[in-house]
Protein backbone atom coordinates (compact mmCIF):
# COMPACT_ATOMS: atom_id res chain seq x y z
CA UNK A 1 0.00 0.00 0.00
CA UNK A 2 1.15 3.65 -0.95
CA UNK A 3 -0.42 7.06 0.63
CA UNK A 4 -0.15 10.12 -1.27
CA UNK A 5 -0.62 13.05 0.64
CA UNK A 6 -1.26 16.38 -1.58
CA UNK A 7 -1.50 19.91 -0.50
CA UNK A 8 -2.52 23.05 -2.81
CA UNK A 9 -0.43 25.94 -1.44
CA UNK A 10 -1.83 28.55 0.33
CA UNK A 11 -3.91 31.92 -1.10
CA UNK A 12 -0.89 33.73 -2.68
CA UNK A 13 -0.50 37.51 -2.79
CA UNK A 14 -0.91 39.51 -6.05
CA UNK A 15 0.53 43.04 -4.79
CA UNK A 16 3.69 42.23 -5.60
CA UNK A 17 5.78 43.03 -8.89
CA UNK A 18 7.15 39.79 -8.98
CA UNK A 19 7.38 36.49 -11.40
CA UNK A 20 4.58 33.92 -10.73
CA UNK A 21 7.21 31.80 -9.65
CA UNK A 22 8.29 34.47 -7.03
CA UNK A 23 4.35 35.33 -5.56
CA UNK A 24 4.29 34.63 -1.96
CA UNK A 25 1.79 34.06 0.16
CA UNK A 26 -0.39 36.80 1.87
CA UNK A 27 -1.93 37.08 5.23
CA UNK A 28 -4.97 34.74 4.61
CA UNK A 29 -2.71 31.98 2.90
CA UNK A 30 -0.44 31.79 5.81
CA UNK A 31 -3.78 31.73 8.37
CA UNK A 32 -5.11 29.14 6.39
CA UNK A 33 -2.22 26.99 6.07
CA UNK A 34 -1.93 27.01 9.44
CA UNK A 35 -5.08 25.88 10.34
CA UNK A 36 -5.56 23.20 8.01
CA UNK A 37 -1.49 21.89 9.31
CA UNK A 38 -2.78 21.94 13.06
CA UNK A 39 -5.77 20.16 12.46
CA UNK A 40 -3.71 17.35 10.88
CA UNK A 41 -0.97 17.51 13.85
CA UNK A 42 -0.27 13.40 14.83
CA UNK A 43 -2.39 11.92 11.95
CA UNK A 44 0.84 12.42 9.25
CA UNK A 45 3.93 10.58 8.89
CA UNK A 46 4.99 10.76 5.59
CA UNK A 47 8.19 9.55 4.79
CA UNK A 48 9.01 12.10 2.29
CA UNK A 49 7.71 15.29 1.49
CA UNK A 50 8.46 17.23 -2.32
CA UNK A 51 7.65 20.60 -2.71
CA UNK A 52 7.45 22.46 -6.52
CA UNK A 53 9.93 25.86 -5.44
CA UNK A 54 7.62 28.23 -6.37
CA UNK A 55 8.02 30.62 -3.17
CA UNK A 56 4.22 30.22 -2.42
CA UNK A 57 4.62 26.38 -2.22
CA UNK A 58 7.68 26.58 -0.54
CA UNK A 59 5.74 29.09 2.22
CA UNK A 60 3.09 26.72 2.77
CA UNK A 61 5.20 23.35 2.96
CA UNK A 62 7.53 25.61 5.69
CA UNK A 63 4.53 25.83 7.68
CA UNK A 64 2.65 22.55 7.28
CA UNK A 65 6.37 20.81 8.04
CA UNK A 66 6.96 23.48 11.17
CA UNK A 67 2.87 22.88 12.27
CA UNK A 68 3.42 18.71 11.82
CA UNK A 69 6.99 18.36 13.41
CA UNK A 70 8.47 16.77 9.71
CA UNK A 71 11.73 16.41 9.86
CA UNK A 72 13.62 19.07 7.44
CA UNK A 73 15.89 16.29 6.04
CA UNK A 74 13.41 14.57 3.91
CA UNK A 75 12.08 17.72 2.50
CA UNK A 76 13.36 18.54 -0.86
CA UNK A 77 12.16 20.85 -3.84
CA UNK A 78 11.31 19.76 -7.55
CA UNK A 79 11.00 22.65 -10.22
CA UNK A 80 8.51 19.84 -12.04
CA UNK A 81 6.26 20.45 -9.56
CA UNK A 82 5.84 24.12 -10.55
CA UNK A 83 3.37 22.45 -12.76
CA UNK A 84 -0.42 23.12 -13.73
CA UNK A 85 -1.29 20.46 -16.36
CA UNK A 86 -0.40 17.14 -14.22
CA UNK A 87 2.12 15.76 -16.70
CA UNK A 88 5.08 16.45 -14.43
CA UNK A 89 2.87 15.77 -11.51
CA UNK A 90 2.16 12.02 -12.37
CA UNK A 91 6.08 11.61 -13.58
CA UNK A 92 7.63 12.58 -9.75
CA UNK A 93 5.06 10.27 -8.10
CA UNK A 94 5.44 7.46 -10.37
CA UNK A 95 9.19 8.28 -10.61
CA UNK A 96 9.65 7.90 -6.62
CA UNK A 97 11.68 5.17 -5.09
CA UNK A 98 9.69 2.30 -3.51
CA UNK A 99 11.11 2.62 -0.39
CA UNK A 100 8.27 5.07 0.30
CA UNK A 101 5.34 4.85 1.30
CA UNK A 102 3.25 7.70 2.23
CA UNK A 103 4.43 10.50 0.06
CA UNK A 104 3.69 14.30 0.83
CA UNK A 105 3.86 16.38 -2.37
CA UNK A 106 3.22 20.64 -2.57
CA UNK A 107 1.47 21.33 -5.47
CA UNK A 108 -0.99 23.31 -7.74
CA UNK A 109 -4.06 23.86 -9.44
CA UNK A 110 -4.81 22.80 -11.86
CA UNK A 111 -2.82 20.09 -11.83
CA UNK A 112 -3.55 18.65 -8.23
CA UNK A 113 -7.87 18.88 -8.92
CA UNK A 114 -6.87 17.03 -12.65
CA UNK A 115 -5.05 14.60 -10.55
CA UNK A 116 -7.32 13.71 -7.29
CA UNK A 117 -10.06 13.03 -9.83
CA UNK A 118 -8.33 10.79 -12.33
CA UNK A 119 -6.23 8.69 -8.92
CA UNK A 120 -9.14 9.22 -6.27
CA UNK A 121 -12.73 8.44 -5.59
CA UNK A 122 -14.36 11.31 -4.76
CA UNK A 123 -15.26 13.85 -7.31
CA UNK A 124 -14.15 17.22 -6.15
CA UNK A 125 -15.02 20.29 -8.30
CA UNK A 126 -11.76 22.37 -7.03
CA UNK A 127 -8.86 21.54 -4.66
CA UNK A 128 -9.01 24.90 -2.79
CA UNK A 129 -6.02 26.88 -1.29
CA UNK A 130 -4.32 25.18 1.45
CA UNK A 131 -6.55 21.89 0.81
CA UNK A 132 -5.76 18.52 1.51
CA UNK A 133 -6.25 15.27 -0.32
CA UNK A 134 -4.91 12.28 0.59
CA UNK A 135 -5.65 9.12 -1.56
CA UNK A 136 -4.53 5.45 -0.89
CA UNK A 137 -3.27 2.94 -3.45
CA UNK A 138 -3.48 -0.87 -3.55
CA UNK A 139 0.05 -0.71 -5.16
CA UNK A 140 4.10 -1.74 -4.23
CA UNK A 141 5.33 0.38 -6.43
CA UNK A 142 4.32 4.00 -7.22
CA UNK A 143 5.05 3.44 -10.79
CA UNK A 144 2.47 0.90 -10.86
CA UNK A 145 -0.51 3.73 -9.94
CA UNK A 146 -3.43 3.31 -10.78
CA UNK A 147 -6.71 5.00 -9.67
CA UNK A 148 -7.40 4.01 -5.62
CA UNK A 149 -9.38 5.53 -2.72
CA UNK A 150 -9.54 8.65 -1.14
CA UNK A 151 -9.24 8.75 2.77
CA UNK A 152 -9.44 12.42 3.87
CA UNK A 153 -10.39 15.91 2.07
CA UNK A 154 -9.72 18.55 4.56
CA UNK A 155 -10.62 22.12 3.45
CA UNK A 156 -9.92 25.81 5.15
CA UNK A 157 -13.83 26.12 4.49
CA UNK A 158 -13.95 22.87 6.81
CA UNK A 159 -12.10 24.56 10.05
CA UNK A 160 -13.90 28.20 9.86
CA UNK A 161 -17.37 29.03 11.64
Amino acid sequence: MKKLILVRHAKSSWEYDVTDHERPLKSRGYKDADIVSKALKGRLKPDLVISSDAARTKETSDIFVSNLNINTDIVTYNHDLYDFSGANLLQVIKSCDNIINTLMIFGHNHALTAFVNTYGDTYIDNVPTSGVVIIEFDINQWHDLKPGKTLTTLFPRDLKS
